[in-house]
């Protein structure tokens, strides 16, 4: 692939909470790369996924979802992060659930419009429709909110009409050589994503019954050659959620531990010894330092 042939771009993802952003992206990879979950505001920071193809290299970006709520500072973090990414990126790809239009999708699609950049609206869930006919009305209403330069229905989850959309993102970015090289992934570090692995895996198992108010700091990676060992911090606002995380005995956390664990192994393909804590520290998700000191830093 030469300069002068191949397309290179940022293509931003967004769109309020749970639409289906980071399963998109996951599939528009092939890879599994941003952590997934049935709860809203499961993503909290841009992920960069970089997908090369024989004419063109997409640099998505995944981004946590535009919501109104900004009381905490972990909000309005999560709110900096999805806006930041739309600074100087070639396309943005909206992302609407094929229900109602909600306040918080207002709000995307005017941070979107102040771009100047093209913005294709994706439909998405449509696998959860009856019939294709109950999907017009939808669309009709969609195309009267703006001048977007696509609208294209899709299942993210079912992969549905992806290749339609991800031909159209190429079409808007510019020609250029590659800025990564063809087998990488991510810009992000391996910590970095073993802590997101974790972090889904408290989210998936605990559902309703622990707040927002959990994060995971990656504490020791030695690699060892065969082994990988890794200790992981699991930090809690309140007593009361650090003995709902541990569980009867410390089940849940044991399950934690091995479910991230095995995705971790697939990720790293080697054997990994994981070790988790759960340590209360009251207050961090509403502390800008103490975010800072975890990672959370201007969305990224």
């Amino acid at each position: 692939m030469t300069a002068s042939s191949s397309h290179c771009g940022y293509a931003a993802i967004v769109g309020r909470p749970n639409v289906g952003k980071s399963t998109l992206l996951n599939h528009l990879l092939g890879q599994k790369l941003s952590i997934t979950s049935r709860k809203p505001q499961t993503t909290r920071h841009q992920i960069l996924g970089i997908k090369t193809r024989e004419d063109a290299q997409i640099l998505f970006v995944d981004t946590p979802g535009v919501h109104g709520d900004g009381e905490r500072a972990l909000n309005r973090f999560m709110n900096r992060a999805a806006t930041s990414a739309l600074v100087g990126v070639d396309v943005i790809v909206m992302v609407v659930d094929r229900g109602e239009w909600r306040e918080d999708d207002e709000r995307v699609l005017q941070s979107c419009q102040q771009t100047g950049a093209p913005i294709i609206l994706v439909v998405n869930k449509i696998d959860l429709e009856d019939s294709p006919n109950a999907l017009l009305p939808v669309l009709e209403s969609l195309h009267e909110r703006a001048d977007f330069a696509a609208l294209i229905p899709v299942s993210a989850l079912r992969e549905r009409s992806l290749d339609v959309l991800e031909e159209e993102i190429v079409r808007h970015l510019p020609q250029g050589p590659l800025l990564f090289g063809e087998d990488e992934l991510t810009d992000r570090s391996t910590r970095f994503l073993v802590a997101e692995i974790v972090r889904e895996k408290i989210t998936r198992q605990l559902g309703d019954e622990l707040p927002y108010t959990t994060t995971v700091e990656i504490e020791d990676y030695t690699d060892e050659g065969s082994v990988v060992h890794i200790s992981a911090l699991i930090l809690v606002e309140r007593k009361g959620q650090k003995a709902i995380l541990i569980g009867h005995q410390g089940q849940r956390l044991r399950q934690i531990g091995t479910e991230a664990r095995q995705d971790i192994e697939r990720l790293i393909d080697r054997k990994v010894m994981l070790n988790l804590w759960v340590k209360v520290r009251s207050g961090w998700a509403d502390d800008e330092r103490a975010l800072r000191s975890l990672g959370y830093d201007d969305g990224r």
